[in-house]
């Protein structure tokens, strides 16, 4: 999540309280793990599109379980 201003070291707070939407930061759990990606919902579709310009957009084939919206980044020092 470089290119989104998350790196290494970063405290995220998630508001588990928030909807997950279109072009929001989400915590998920996908595909046996939890992700940090941004949310895109396209023409009926739904994708986790990284914050790094080196990866692709995954698209979501099977069930995402959302955990929350990232409001916050804590930065280390």
């Amino acid at each position: 999540m470089v290119d989104d201003g998350i790196e290494e070291g970063d405290v995220l707070i998630i508001d588990k309280s928030l909807p997950f939407e279109s072009g929001k930061r989400v915590l998920a759990y996908y595909d046996g793990g939890f992700t940090v990606k941004r949310l895109l919902i396209e023409n009926g579709k739904m994708f986790l599109v990284p914050g790094n310009k080196r990866y692709k957009p995954i698209e979501v084939t099977g069930e995402v379980v959302p955990w929350g919206v990232v409001t916050y980044i804590i930065k280390k020092c």
